[in-house]
């Protein structure tokens, strides 16, 4: 709608009018006749120009008005109509998000390639895409997730067989996956790739026999399974790079290497930081990794250096401040290769080592009290039974009698390290604040392996083959970083685990008239997602068209 001005000889007639076409002509209709300006100045009490304003403002109204009413829509629902039988009615959306990503990252032209290299009669991208978007939203076996596919508002158009043959196709191309995958993230987000970080878990599996991958080892959760083990590396912003898996008792120091010279070639990498903790610093990786421009960054622990070195380590008057709850100093170290070490020193640090320690004791107290059994071997670095030592006498030869007291020279021995952080580099000119703040955001690769353990479900594992094993973390890996790109694209202002409840809980009804209604909660969040996305899901209804529009702009 739109205002017109009439004139006559001595007045201005203002009137609202509508165009619209009849039989392929234009033609105009009055909608409101405002009357003229001199009769509404003085009505309204404003000057000429301001009328006019308001006329066209009352324009504008009426047409959002009109706009508003032709977007309503009606339903009939009958209370004494079943719902047909068998027929789903809710359908996650939350996955849209997840998949404008993916397409973000050439997704469909990684599985175009890929396709093309292997005779399949069903659609790889599609089984892939939805296994990510499974393992994300609803983590549970390539079973599940393939009925849980039906709840998506595409659902699968394969079978369930077609999921486990691709696992196969998946595991060959995984390094091909891999590299696309990360050239293309940068599309959505500019790598940080100065920095690496890089550390292991393994996952273990519900069998009894060992077999030449799945390997009887030290596990993370200490259960009596055969294992498998993952090293994985990451960029400077918590963003998955790459991964490589490994016989359960496969020595960790021995996998970077390898993962670390395939990084270098498919990724083009050859200037960066490597830093991990002091279990993959050995000394031929610190070599690996001081050759061409490459440097490191690693954890060490002040326990096990020489005893000179220690006791320099630990002596307060060296310290110098570097802020006002954090003290340093820096050590030259004589070893097979030139490196610096600078240790830290911070009281909030010591304070809740102390406080750990102090529970810990207790805990330990209560064992002595309450005569329980103490297991001969424990183990757990952090068990309380380490403060406890046993007493044994003995007449003949013979135990009489078994005493536990507390184990004073070993709490006064830990005690001595609270506070301390100790880091070695081949650095030479950087600043310690730089170094320092590097290697503190280590928690971001541990952080990485909790959320695939947990927050993804990736273990245990019932797959058998190892190409299919692979697969599965394959799967778990891309999910990992879809999420992460996810995270950063929202400005990191949620937690992983905000983000993943949201998207799980968005979902539409179908409301069988060609339309949907959104049942989850509008919070802060979801606006976000849909402001950052470009599309809405959230509003009261949503026409069928309008909802197959945004699917096809994800893609």
């Amino acid at each position: 709608m739109r205002l017109s001005i009439q004139k006559s000889k001595n007045h201005e007639f203002l009137y609202i009018v509508k165009d619209f076409y009849s039989k392929g002509k234009r033609t105009t209709k009055i909608i409101d006749k405002l009357g003229t300006v001199s009769s509404l100045m003085l009505q309204l009490n404003l000057s000429h120009d301001e009328v006019i304003s308001w006329a066209r403002q009352k324009a504008k109204d009426l047409t959002l008005d009109e706009t508003h009413e032709s977007n309503k829509i009606i339903l009939s629902f009958s209370s004494n109509s079943l719902l047909p039988f068998n027929d789903n009615r809710a359908y996650n959306c939350g996955y849209l998000f997840l998949q404008s990503l993916l397409y973000q990252m050439k997704i469909s032209n990684i599985f175009r390639n890929v396709s093309s290299r292997h005779k399949c009669q069903f659609n790889l991208e599609a089984i892939f895409t939805d296994s990510v978007y499974s393992r994300v939203l609803h983590p549970s076996s390539k079973r599940s997730s393939f009925e849980f596919s039906k709840t998506l508002l595409e659902p699968p158009k394969y079978q369930l067989e077609d999921v486990y043959r691709s696992l196969s196709v998946f595991s060959k191309e995984s390094d091909y996956i891999l590299s696309e995958l990360y050239k293309n993230s940068n599309f959505i987000h500019k790598r940080n790739v100065s920095t690496l970080y890089y550390d292991c878990t393994n996952y273990y599996f519900e069998i009894e026999q060992e077999d030449n991958f799945r390997k009887y080892g030290k596990g993370k959760e200490h259960r009596p399974n055969p294992i498998v083990g993952m090293g994985l590396f990451m960029d400077g912003d918590g963003i998955p790079l790459s991964y490589s898996l490994y016989p359960g008792n496969r020595n960790e120091q021995l996998t970077l290497k390898p993962l670390e010279r395939k990084i270098i070639r498919d990724f083009e990498l050859s200037k960066f930081i490597y830093c991990s903790d002091a279990g993959l610093g050995s000394l031929s990786n610190k070599k690996f990794n001081s050759m061409k421009e490459r440097a490191y960054i690693i954890t060490q622990s002040i326990k096990k250096l020489k005893k000179e070195d220690r006791n320099l380590a630990l002596d307060f008057s060296r310290f110098k401040p570097l802020t006002d709850e954090l003290y340093y100093q820096e050590l030259p170290l004589d070893g097979k290769i030139q490196e610096r070490m600078i240790i830290t020193y911070s009281p909030k640090y010591a304070a809740y080592q102390k406080n750990i320690r102090l529970k810990q004791i207790q805990r330990a107290e209560n064992m002595i009290k309450e005569n329980g059994k103490i297991k001969k071997q424990r183990r757990n670095l952090n068990d309380p039974a380490r403060f406890i030592e046993t007493i044994i006498n003995n007449e003949n030869g013979e135990i009489i009698e078994k005493n536990y007291i507390l184990n004073e020279a070993k709490i006064l021995e830990e005690s001595q390290y609270d506070g301390f952080y100790a880091i070695t580099t081949n650095l030479e000119d950087d600043d310690v604040t730089k170094i320092i703040a590097i290697s503190e955001r280590r928690w971001q690769i541990e952080e990485c392996f909790r959320i695939m353990k947990t927050d993804f479900k990736a273990r245990p594992i019932y797959l058998q083959l190892e190409d299919r094993i692979n697969a599965h973390f394959l799967i778990c890996f891309t999910a990992l970083l879809t999420i992460r790109l996810l995270s950063i694209k929202l400005g990191n202002k949620y937690t992983v685990q905000e983000l993943l409840k949201t998207l799980r809980n968005m979902t539409l009804t179908d409301t069988g008239y060609g339309s949907y209604i959104p049942s989850y909660t509008r919070t802060e969040i979801t606006d976000e997602l849909h402001e950052s996305f470009g599309f809405r899901t959230d509003y009261e209804i949503s026409t069928k068209q309008n909802i197959r529009n945004i699917i096809k702009n994800t893609k």
